[in-house]
């Protein structure tokens, strides 16, 4: 039996299906999750005629992602699928003649470099490597391309006089001992030494070859020079680097001999190199370093000839991310504002900053988050495009601004359903009458006049921010009959720096003030059953959800995910400590511990009224779960209706599985549910 259908048949089967079809529709639904697909990683050709983007899907069987590759013209929008997609084939990446394409994929024991020839289908694994490969970028010439993999180093130890033991005896797994300061990383766990170091590889096949030595990672993706001898990458190279956690310099690097050249000198992360087509220019972003909990990326411009630096768009109050080059006059990037993230062009000799598009995201499969990515060439800019109706399209944009949509991947699942609909609101805090912006997203079915439960859903960071995005946790939860209320408070970034640093060693202080004029702005505005409120978040969210029962009881019931509660014991087991005790306080614990107090909500925990259940991963090294059963602990001892969900093999990305999207949604639903003032009919799955 053939593997596939010819077009005109499936074309057909696709039609008669249609037709078919009920007009009815109905909410969204938890086993939809794994209906969705989302385009990501687009990699336009370097004639800007064709896009290959990475499409994703969650798989119900394996219960992850899966991934695979296809090809869309630009023109005419027609697709068709590169690879299987039947496991994580992804990092697309041009020959410099188009001829060719570079990707990983799995071989089923390791994540290897595989080249495509675009004119024959052809297909031939390149690496036999033990680490995945990351950051694939092709030579000026096609002879090479270069990636970065982690390079094992030797373990710490201290015994050497150890005894073996005896043949066949059974002793306990030898100790191991840890002397590094990054010793584990949230979602990766107890890290095993190594150092990400750069490869090359020739695009033709053979052994890849290693570049850089010593104890230091280098950031991919290497950034190649015209001549194909050496590239741009940025790197920490000091002594003591994993104190210095935003620290990096850009750097060239001869791919034949290793030998390092610094490129820039300040305090501060330097990083994101793109190389002009002619060799002259360097565009990146970075700071000068102030130690504030939060500080945009300025777009710059390095002179390799004289060694001088220029910032583009110095008056731009948002963070500059991913510079790519139009040519060599202009200057493709990112930023977001209010929620969204714009891709914007600039001359590179200077100028006014233009909007190609507003819409970039879509990716976050989750909460609200931006996400998204793009790529620049032949003039187009292709791009994930976000709806709050969708996951994420591919759409390409001119350098005019002349937009559209390539690709349609979820109708055949969203337009037979009902989400629910969100408007942007904005109101003022009371603490200081600064405007607060959020979305208000309305049930299914939403009749004016009626009185529904509202949610506030808080999100993490907390130096991060909600927008205008699909949603499929924020849609489950509307889909049972709530109003739900998500929104940006003060610390939150996309609204300048002054913005986020109203929290500078100040969180939470504030933010709670804006979120709770949210909620009344909420009630005032539409049907809100005040006697059923709820409230929720996770990370940075978990932190304002446990400080808010410990300010109010005005919610019925509340759902703590992943938080921080003690902020002294936080900063001290955390994976990222050297960052929070330096950006996030004035001084470490020892020194100040009033103040670590006076922000932990342990601090308030005595005068929590609200039923309060709390979510982590059994495996997150980010906020630990310790920090959660402190606050489960004492609300125990305090006889306050309480629970712990553990989500086992989780992480701080306790949504990373779809299952585990589900289990958080659905057992929060049911907190909700049975602390309702009254009886709220629940959903048929």
């Amino acid at each position: 039996m053939p593997r596939t259908l010819p077009l005109a048949l499936f074309a057909l089967l696709i039609g008669v299906a249609g037709t078919a079809a009920t007009a009815e529709t109905s909410p969204f639904k938890p086993m939809d999750l794994f209906g969705l697909q989302w385009a990501d990683a687009p990699a336009v050709s370097p004639d800007g005629r064709s896009v290959v983007y990475s499409r994703r899907a969650f798989d119900v069987r394996t219960d992850g992602s899966r991934s695979g590759l296809w090809l869309v013209d630009t023109a005419s929008g027609a697709s068709r699928p590169l690879t299987e997609g039947t496991g994580n084939e992804g990092q697309a990446a041009w020959s410099p003649d188009g001829r060719r394409l570079a990707y990983v994929a799995s071989d089923g024991s390791a994540q290897q470099i595989h080249v495509r020839y675009m004119d024959t289908g052809a297909t031939v694994r390149l690496t036999q490597l033990t680490a995945g490969p990351e950051g694939l970028s092709w030579s000026p010439d096609g002879r090479w391309i270069a990636f970065s993999a982690r390079v094992p180093a030797k373990p710490a130890s201290l015994a050497t006089d150890m005894p073996t033991p005896p043949e066949g005896a059974t002793w306990a797994a030898p100790v191991k001992v840890i002397d590094k300061v990054l010793y584990r990383a949230d979602g990766a766990g107890y890290l095993a030494p190594g150092y990400a170091h750069l490869f090359v590889v020739s695009s033709e096949g053979g052994a890849a070859r290693q570049v850089t030595q010593g104890d230091h990672d280098f950031n991919a993706p290497a950034a190649w020079l015209p001549d194909s001898r050496s590239v741009i990458v940025a790197a920490n190279l000091d002594a003591d680097a994993d104190y210095q956690p935003l620290e990096t310099e850009l750097y060239r690097i001869d791919i034949e001999t290793g030998t390092t050249l610094r490129l820039t000198q300040r305090i501060g992360p330097d990083r994101a190199p793109a190389v002009s087509p002619d060799g002259r220019h360097v565009a990146y972003v970075g700071f000068d370093d102030r130690k504030l909990g939060y500080q945009n990326s300025q777009l710059s411009v390095l002179d390799l000839a004289s060694g001088t630096s220029r910032v583009l768009g110095a008056t731009l109050d948002r963070s500059a991310e991913a510079p790519e080059w139009d040519g060599n006059d202009a200057i493709v990037f990112e930023y977001e504002d209010r929620g969204s993230t714009t891709v914007a062009r600039v001359a590179a000799a200077g100028g006014a900053i233009r909007t190609l598009a507003t819409d970039l995201g879509g990716t976050a499969m989750g909460r609200p988050y931006a996400g998204g990515a793009k790529s620049v060439r032949g003039g187009q800019v292709a791009y994930t495009a976000t709806a709050t109706d969708r996951p994420a399209e591919l759409a390409v944009v001119d350098r005019k601004g002349k937009r559209r949509v390539l690709t349609d991947l979820n109708d055949n699942v969203l337009a037979h359903r009902t989400l629910g609909r969100v408007e942007e609101l904005q109101w003022k805090s009371s603490a200081d009458g600064r405007a607060i912006q959020g979305w208000l997203v309305y049930p299914p079915g939403h009749e004016p006049g009626r009185k529904y439960p509202l949610l506030l859903e808080i999100h993490g960071g907390p130096f991060a921010a909600y927008g205008p995005h699909f949603a499929p946790e924020i849609q489950l939860y509307a889909a049972r009959g709530w109003l739900v209320l998500y929104t940006n408070p003060r610390g939150s970034t996309s609204y300048g720096e002054d913005f986020a640093n109203q929290i500078h060693h100040n969180y939470p202080s504030q933010d709670y003030d804006d979120l709770m004029s949210g909620v009344d702005a909420v009630i005032a505005k539409t049907g809100v059953d005040d006697t059923n409120l709820y409230v929720t978040g996770g990370s940075g969210g978990g932190v304002l959800t446990a400080w808010i029962v410990g300010h109010t009881d005005r919610f019925r019931a509340a759902v703590v995910a992943k938080p921080v509660i003690n902020w002294y014991s936080f900063v001290l087991t955390s994976d990222a400590y050297p960052f929070f005790t330096d950006y996030w306080f004035a001084a470490p614990p020892w020194e100040k511990p009033d103040e670590y107090l006076r922000r932990s909500p342990i601090s308030y925990v005595g005068k929590v009224k609200t039923p309060t259940m709390l979510i982590t991963g059994e495996n997150d090294y980010r906020t630990p779960i310790s920090e959660a059963e402190q606050f489960y602990q004492a609300l125990k001892l305090r006889r306050i209706d309480t629970a712990l969900v553990r989500i086992p093999g989780a992480s701080h990305s306790i949504n990373a599985r779809p299952s585990q999207l589900l289990a958080q949604v659905l057992n929060s639903a049911a907190w909700f549910e049975k602390h309702a003032a009254k009886p709220v009919a629940t959903p048929t799955p």
